[in-house]
């Protein structure tokens, strides 16, 4: 039922925002160089490493391997501000949602090398496809050290239910309005 859910939220996603994506591709293309796309090595389900997409919200040359690069960053565009606050980088993921190589609620996919220094928690992430959104993400996300957002995937992971991720984008809307800092 949960890969029935994230092919049809996602193929609906996908041609609900092709008319916003138009414009969000040229005014990336308008502000800075490059492509309007950044593609990224991520860690999946059961540790295969995956392509993950986003609109590119840095300068080129300035994406690194850096997993947390906050709000304030020099090397993040004026609109790229506009779109990480709302997520709308993060549109392209619906991609890898309808492909298979990610869900539409699971832990967020890290970068392949943090794979290192996971704990038992952090093991626990690769029994399920990362997602778009999480609990981690709705529980405090970039404010959170590695081993709090490990604890929320294991608790995920251990207690998945269509009914969690609901409540989980439930709550990801809250953040979407609010922001991420109030929560």
């Amino acid at each position: 039922m949960k890969r029935f859910l994230d092919l049809l939220i996602s193929f609906i996603l996908i041609v609900a925002l092709l008319p916003v994506s138009v414009p969000i591709i040229l005014i990336i293309k308008f502000e800075s160089k490059g492509d309007f796309y950044f593609i990224q090595e991520r860690l999946g389900y059961r540790g295969k490493v995956f392509r993950l997409y986003k609109f590119r919200s840095m300068y080129i040359g300035d994406h690194d391997k850096k997993s947390q690069v906050f709000l304030d960053h020099p090397s993040i565009t004026r609109f790229g501000r506009w779109m990480r606050r709302f997520k709308i980088d993060e549109i392209p993921q619906l991609i890898n949602i309808f492909i298979g190589d990610m869900s539409l609620v699971g832990p967020r996919p890290c970068l392949p090398e943090l794979a290192e220094k996971f704990d038992a928690n952090g093991k626990k992430r690769n029994n399920v496809k990362p997602g778009l959104t999480g609990l981690a993400q709705v529980n405090g996300n970039i404010f959170l050290s590695w081993q709090k957002r490990w604890e929320y995937d294991a608790y995920y992971v251990e207690n998945k239910s269509l009914l969690l991720d609901f409540k989980i984008l439930y709550l990801t809307l809250k953040v979407l309005i609010k922001g991420e800092n109030r929560f």
